[in-house]
C-alpha cells in the first residue's frame, strides 16, 4: 500500500509526459486529472506524491494506448506488460526469467533492445538504442527501471546494483542512490547495469496470485516498493551513511533509533525486500566506491575506512563485489 509520505522525483513525470511535450493544453489536462501541480515540474528537485504518479501512469497508458508511453516508435499496446509477466512467473530462476523478459520486450519495442550477459562473477544488462536521440534518455531510463523492478519483484527482494552507466546526461536526483546504487555514471558509451551474477540463480518466488496483486498495483510496485526514498530501507540506509563503519549500530540499537522494536524493524525491512545485513553490505560497497573515486585517499586508507584491517583483505572483497581490483576501478574513474 502507498503511504502519504511516498513520493517520486518530478523527472520521472517528465519522462511519462514526453509524448505530450508539444501539446501544452493536453499536458495540463493530464496533470490536472492526476492531481499534479504543473509548477512542480519547473523544479528538477521537486517531488510528486506517489499516489499522483501512479494515477498519471495509468492515465497515460489509457490516453496513449501505449504501456511504454510513446518512448518507442512501436510501443506496447495495453495488455502487453501483463502478458510478459505471465510468462516470467513460470520460470524457475531470475536468470531464465530475465532473459525471457528482455526477449519478450523485444517483441514489442523497436528502438531499444536489452541483452543479458555474464562475465565471471558479474551479470550485465546492456541496452542498444536506435531511435530518436531526443527521447533516448527517457526511454532507456524507463526501460532500466522496469527491468530492475521486475527483477526485484520476481525474486521478492531488493537487488543491489553495483554499477549503472547511462548514455544520456542529466542532473543528479535524490532518488539516484536508492534507484541505481552508489556507482552511477552518465555520459557513458553504452547504457549498462551491473550486479552480482549469483542473483541470476535465485528462485522466482511469485505465483499467479502474486501476479494479480502486482498488476492491480503495478505503478507503485515498479517505482516505489524496492526503491522508496521515504521507506524504512532508505531511512536505515541514510543513518548508516552518516556514520563511520566502526560506529554502525547493532540491529537492536538501529531499531531503537528508528523508534521500533528489533522484530518490527526486521519484518518491515523484509517487506521492503532486504535484511539489515544486506543493507550494511550495500552501504559498505557504496562507501568503498566513493572513497576510491576520491584522489586524496590511498587504497589502504579506503580499506581502513570500510572496516578492513588489512589492505589485502579489502582487495579480495572489492574484487568479489565489483569484479575488478580497487586499482582498476580507480583508474577507470580517474
Amino acid at each position: 500500500m502507498l503511504r502519504e509520505t511516498d513520493s517520486v522525483a518530478a523527472y520521472f513525470v517528465d519522462s511519462m509526459l514526453h509524448a505530450v511535450r508539444d501539446q501544452p493544453l493536453r499536458r495540463a489536462e493530464v496533470l490536472a486529472e492526476a492531481g499534479i501541480d504543473s509548477h512542480l515540474l519547473d523544479d528538477s528537485h521537486a517531488r510528486v506524491p506517489a499516489s499522483a504518479f501512479a494515477a498519471l501512469w495509468l492515465i497515460q497508458i489509457r490516453t496513449l494506448q501505449d504501456e511504454f508511453f510513446c518512448l518507442d516508435s512501436h510501443g506496447m499496446p495495453p495488455g502487453s506488460f501483463a502478458l510478459i509477466c505471465r510468462g516470467l512467473i513460470q520460470e524457475p530462476t531470475l536468470g531464465k526469467a530475465m532473459r525471457q523478459c528482455l526477449g519478450n520486450f523485444g517483441l514489442f519495442l523497436r528502438d531499444i533492445c536489452g541483452s543479458l550477459s555474464v562475465r565471471g562473477t558479474r551479470a550485465l544488462i546492456t541496452l542498444a538504442y536506435s531511435g530518436d536521440a531526443e527521447r533516448r534518455g527517457y526511454a532507456e531510463e524507463t526501460f532500466a527501471v522496469l527491468m530492475v523492478s521486475l527483477l526485484c519483484w520476481l525474486g521478492g527482494r531488493r537487488i543491489s546494483l553495483d554499477r549503472v552507466d547511462f548514455h544520456h546526461q542529466r542532473p543528479a536526483l535524490d532518488d539516484d542512490p536508492l534507484l541505481w546504487g552508489p556507482n552511477l555514471n552518465f555520459g557513458a558509451q553504452h547504457t549498462e547495469i551491473e550486479f552480482a551474477a549469483s542473483v541470476l540463480a535465485l528462485p522466482v518466488v511469485q505465483d499467479l496470485a502474486g501476479l494479480k496483486q502486482f498488476l492491480r498495483t503495478a505503478p507503485q510496485w515498479l517505482m516505489i516498493r524496492y526503491r522508496n526514498p521515504q521507506g524504512l530501507v532508505a531511512q536505515v540506509h541514510r543513518r548508516l551513511r552518516r556514520s563511520q563503519y566502526g560506529e554502525w549500530p547493532t540491529l537492536v540499537s538501529m531499531a531503537q533509533a528508528c523508534g521500533l522494536s528489533a522484530t518490527r524493524l526486521r519484518r518491515q525491512l523484509e517487506r521492503e525486500g532486504c535484511s539489515y545485513q544486506q543493507l550494511k553490505d550495500e552501504v559498505r560497497r557504496g562507501m568503498a566506491c566513493e572513497c576510491l573515486r576520491s584522489a586524496g585517499l590511498s587504497v589502504a586508507d579506503v580499506a581502513q575506512r570500510t572496516g578492513f584491517q588489512e589492505a589485502s583483505a579489502f582487495h579480495r572483497a572489492f574484487k568479489k563485489w565489483m569484479g575488478e581490483s580497487p586499482g582498476a576501478y580507480r583508474a577507470r574513474h580517474g
